[in-house]
């Protein structure tokens, strides 16, 4: 045997060693005590899932050619994953395994990275763990959803909140999110005449922050990017709204430098309001209102995205919390993409062994009483802010034992099949691989 071949088979038997200890290593990664250990184990998963064929990928393209009208018949799911994430992320790879499912997306907001102590590196890292532990290959779609403006600190100082989402941005992007949602809707004004000056600066910081998008992207990628026009929970949005802001957004982008032969890539979908709220509206007994969702707003927008602007078309936002028989629905108005985030946090704490619920519970009234509202019920208060102890027993939801974890698991396996055979994403694979 040469030298060579010993040091291959030697790599290989590692190779395999570390792969069957997966769990420990993204353990390792998220928990492990010291710096180096954690960095190590993470530049180790990402090495296996490179040698595997597990890689980043941007959905612009995809979104681009439904924007052509070149394919059609699906929502894309975009998932928020908050807690549990190495599990409910096997969940998610093992359907897709399953049912040969192509167009899927992770994300994770600007506001969960914090309560969830979950930033884009760990992010990353843990879902391409999953991945290589469930035997999946291919392209990895990461987002960075709601880098939304804090209204009252851009007012303050726009400057630095504007500094404070491209540091955001240049992080998520180094770490393989090639697919960012700028979410600048927060600073859309209401009270002005029309809709041109409500929308003004949307667009512009919308122009401003694709511009440094498309300067800090990496070489042969072209990232997805997404705008908002309505903030989600205010009023709904109009065809007008978007004209107004899409006309704004594209002279700002094709003066880049004052120079129309600059004219960069633009976004590749716009974010509307349709009359939900994140998390949905709980009322007295800790039960959700049920919501008046107009998909007129959702097929007209799209419509017009698509024909006017060849872009993919309308996103839908706060939509895990809405009845199982909608869903169907959204593939039906041609919606592109819907976000779904706090009913899977829903379903593990539904699931969850009662001592640590409690435990978490005590926590949150403990510690997060200034964020009760006097006409809050003590259950309205729990929902609406027990999201936030996700991060703080990060730890102990990940070690639950497998008895534990269970329930937790079959009611995500079913509440994901749900989804994605609603969706209409089964058996798509074949279809989204020209453009990916």
């Amino acid at each position: 045997m040469t030298y060579a071949s010993t040091l291959y088979n030697k790599y290989i038997s590692n190779y395999i060693n570390t792969l069957m200890d997966i769990d420990s290593l993204v353990y390792n990664a998220v928990f492990a005590s010291d710096d180096s250990t954690r960095s190590s184990s993470k530049s180790q998963i990402r090495l296996l899932a490179k040698d595997k064929g597990i890689y980043s990928a941007s959905i612009h393209n995809l979104y681009m050619a439904i924007g052509r009208g070149e394919i059609n018949g699906f929502t894309v799911p975009a998932m928020n994953i908050r807690g549990m994430t190495y599990d409910t992320c096997r969940v998610i790879f093992r359907l897709v395994l399953e049912h040969n499912i192509g167009p899927f997306i992770f994300e994770i907001a600007r506001s969960e990275q914090g309560y969830t102590l979950q930033d884009p590196e760990e992010y990353t890292t843990v879902v391409f763990a999953a991945a290589l532990k469930e035997g999946y290959v291919g392209p990895v779609f990461l987002q960075g959803d709601h880098y939304q403006f804090k209204a009252k600190l851009y007012q303050a100082n726009p400057s630095e909140e504007l500094e404070n989402i491209k540091k955001l941005i240049f992080k998520s992007v180094d770490a393989g999110f090639y697919n960012i949602d700028i979410d600048a809707s927060t600073l859309v004004d209401l009270s002005k005449k029309n809709v041109d000056e409500q929308q003004k600066t949307n667009y512009e910081m919308t122009g401003t922050l694709t511009e440094y998008i498309r300067s800090i992207q990496p070489k042969d990628v072209t990232v997805s990017i997404g705008g908002e026009i309505g903030h989600i929970g205010g009023k709904n949005s109009t065809v007008a709204d978007f004209r107004a802001f899409m006309k704004g957004y594209q002279l700002e982008i094709s003066n880049v430098k004052g120079q129309m032969s600059n004219k960069i890539q633009g976004m590749s979908k716009v974010s509307v309001q349709t009359g939900t709220s994140h998390g949905g509206v709980p009322l007295t007994d800790g039960s959700i209102a049920k919501v008046k969702l107009d998909f007129n707003v959702l097929e007209e927008i799209g419509r017009v995205a698509r024909e006017q602007y060849h872009i993919g078309g309308a996103v839908q936002h706060g939509a895990s919390t809405l009845p199982d028989e909608l869903f169907d629905q959204f593939p039906k108005v041609s919606t592109l993409e819907i976000h779904l985030a706090t009913g899977f946090q829903n379903t593990i704490y539904n699931n969850l062994q009662p001592t640590l619920k409690d435990k978490m519970y005590k926590w949150i009234r403990e510690n997060l009483q200034k964020e009760k509202k006097e006409e809050w019920t003590d259950e309205q208060f729990v929902y609406k802010t027990r999201k936030k102890a996700l991060g703080q027993f990060k730890k102990e939801l990940w070690l639950l034992s497998e008895v534990d974890k269970r329930p937790i698991i079959q009611a995500l396996e079913k509440q994901f099949f749900m989804l994605f055979s609603k969706l209409n994403v089964f058996n798509s694979i074949n279809s989204i691989r020209p453009y990916v």
